[in-house]
């Protein structure tokens, strides 16, 4: 096990850490994430993951606290999908965790989100933990909670509303203050 931490005066070792490990992968990805607005750089990563044949999952919230936030983690799906992301939403009252688990082994759990508020300008914690036996808990955590999720297909998703994309390309231009 190891903790590390992120201070806004130097690049985010968190980030760093979890975007070498997704591009490492072998076999799964599975992140829950709260305030899902990733970079440029984590997107190509879980892309590429899926795209080679590796199981990549996202758990994240259907509604926030911030909805905003919402919008703008919506605003990937369709190029999430299009690469064999499997998304879930949650369908519960409040999704707040930070946890990633890869290939069974490699896992973390703190307070950094995805999203560039975490990367560049919080004060964040994570725990890392090398492990298979924790792995297997948290892979077990995380298909429970994807129990209470409903999964988002590209069929269906192509055919969302009109102001459900207006929202989502409105929060994407505004994505970095997010």
């Amino acid at each position: 096990m190891r903790v590390i931490a992120s201070v806004p005066e130097r690049f985010s070792l968190i980030y760093v850490t979890l975007t070498s490990a997704i591009v490492n992968s072998q076999k799964n990805v599975y992140i829950t994430d709260a305030y899902f607005a990733p970079d440029h750089q984590i997107l190509r990563a879980l892309e590429r993951a899926a795209r080679r044949g590796v199981d990549v999952r996202l758990l994240l919230p259907s509604q926030s606290d911030e909805p905003v936030i919402v919008s703008a983690e919506r605003a990937h799906y369709r190029a999430l999908l299009k690469s064999s992301v499997k998304i879930y939403e949650w369908q519960g009252e409040m999704l707040h965790a930070k946890t990633a688990t890869i290939d069974g082994v490699w896992s973390t759990v703190g307070t950094s989100n995805l999203d560039w508020w975490s990367i560049a300008r919080d004060n964040e914690i994570n725990a890392l933990v090398l492990s298979y036996s924790f792995g297997d808990e948290m892979n077990l955590m995380f298909k429970n909670d994807m129990e209470n999720s409903k999964q988002i297909e590209l069929d269906q998703w192509e055919h969302r509303g009109l102001c459900e994309r207006l929202d989502e390309t409105a929060a994407r231009l505004i994505e970095p203050l997010l």
